[in-house]
């Protein structure tokens, strides 16, 4: 009895003296109030002596929740999780874009090792950072991004708040264009890294697409890009990536940035650069970071979002951050405010672990030293693996096909040309696990497998519609 009391339930009134008794359950109910809750209910009628006679309604197997649908499997995590259930030996994850070693290994860097238990002997306490995180990683962060003698820094011109890495700061940065920019565009390359829609859907934040990728070259579709862009209204924002383009590895030529920034200051407009793989993708912080110069060295105002979880191995530390390089100190001042404001009922302040190892590596110069030559060491074990890819292919494959789009793409990942279909063959068949768009990540591939990767490219290109 007491378990069905303590049941939800919904009392309704009977009329006085009625008895009626359902079960075996009798109980005695005097002024209680009438509740009603919309659910499945199984009704109990309950005898009571007195003037009142209660029926009690107990709702069973009923759950505010029951219309939320099951959400879809991320296109990218999602492929690490079906990996996991695969247990045949040949299975290769290509899907994710984590560093491995030739043993096909998690990486953790040497210089982070040393980091950390410097971090550990220096008694670090662990109080909140202030809204905009780690002064001396902001500092750093944004040094690195622009070169320490940079014009923009010396006259207060960066407004720098640390994020919860690339994906975090992205955010950050669609919140403050809705809120302050509103009904603007957000231009997006076609394609782009899995998440950049998810991020400006979730911020609503207007969004639309510029060509890109040409698949008749698997290259640059330089002049759609440059047309879409000039087509765009005047004003609108244009989501460019710094280097490595995520997913297809294709990045413009130096000239080619010129004509875009050429053509992005002209139109007004305002670029927003992801930086996820400084000095990852070429082994050089300053090369890779070059076309952002470009922009700020004209005087552009631009939006940079920054990632350590490739260039430093900190995946899981979630640390990056959010720059607005603008036109003057007073301006800077006023945007980091504003990013506090909306970082503040986002997440209230960041994580510092990270953030302190990515000051203690820049900050000391023979770890500095030690982090450009791990990273030196990872780019180029991924041009090697890159480079046995292609000669595999091109030995294999008797069709005279070009191959050397991959050899031309740079980064971690290597843009196919696969589409769904022969994406599914990949994996159904050669249990390669990638992402349905065709895009390979080489960081996840070792010599020892390319030969069999390249055997599985060729029979999905050549077989499979």
């Amino acid at each position: 009895m007491a378990t069905a009391m303590a049941s939800q339930a919904a009392l309704t009134a009977m009329p006085n003296g009625q008895e009626a008794v359902k079960g075996s359950l009798t109980q005695k109910f005097s002024g209680l109030k009438v509740a009603a809750f919309p659910q499945k209910k199984d009704s109990v009628a309950l005898y009571a002596k007195g003037k009142t006679m209660l029926a009690m309604t107990i709702a069973t197997d009923v759950s505010r929740f029951e219309s939320v649908t099951m959400a879809p499997a991320d296109p990218i995590l999602g492929v690490s999780e079906a990996f996991k259930k695969d247990n045949d030996e040949k299975k290769l994850n290509l899907g994710v874009g984590a560093y491995r070693t030739e043993e096909l290994q998690p990486y953790v860097l040497e210089v982070v090792k040393k980091a950390e238990k410097k971090m550990l002997e220096s008694g670090d306490n662990k109080e909140y950072l202030p809204i905009e995180g780690l002064a001396a990683f902001n500092k750093a962060t944004a040094e690195l991004l622009l070169g320490a003698d940079n014009a923009a820094i010396k006259e207060n011109r960066v407004a720098t708040v640390q994020g919860l890495s690339g994906t975090g700061s992205l955010r950050l940065g669609a919140a403050f264009i809705q809120r302050y920019f509103p009904g603007t565009t957000v231009y997006i390359s076609s394609p782009t890294w899995g998440n950049h829609k998810n991020i400006f859907n979730d911020a609503g934040v207007p969004w639309k697409e510029y060509r890109y990728f040409d698949p008749k070259t698997v290259g640059l579709d330089f002049e759609g890009m440059i047309e879409d862009i000039e087509n765009a209204p005047d004003g609108s924002i244009m989501l460019l990536h710094g280097c490595a383009h995520n997913p297809t590895g294709i990045d413009p030529t130096p000239e080619q940035w010129e004509k875009i920034a050429d053509l992005i200051q002209a139109k007004n407009h305002m670029a927003f650069f992801d930086v996820a793989y400084q000095g990852f993708a070429s082994g050089s912080l300053d090369d890779d970071a070059s076309s952002v110069r470009k922009f700020v060295a004209r005087g552009m105002e631009v939006f940079v979002a920054q990632s350590y979880s490739k260039n430093l191995g900190l995946y899981a530390e979630r640390v990056g951050a959010i720059n607005a390089i603008v036109s003057s100190a007073d301006v800077a001042t006023k945007v980091k405010s504003q990013l506090k404001r909306l970082a503040r009922p986002m997440y209230s302040n960041p994580p510092v672990h990270g953030a302190r190892i990515v000051a203690n590596v820049v900050g000391d110069s023979t770890m500095f030293d030690e982090w450009r030559a791990e990273m030196q060491m990872m780019a180029g074990r991924i041009k090697t693996v890159r480079q046995r890819l292609y000669d595999e292919l091109s030995t294999k494959d008797k069709s005279g096909k070009d191959w050397s789009f991959v050899l031309q793409q740079i980064g971690m990942f290597s843009f196919t040309g696969l589409n769904k279909a022969q994406s599914d063959n990949m994996t159904d068949k050669w249990h390669v696990y990638m992402t349905k768009d065709g895009r390979i990540s080489l960081a996840g591939l070792n010599l020892a497998k390319c030969a069999y990767l390249a055997d599985a490219i060729i029979d999905s290109f050549y077989n499979v519609q």
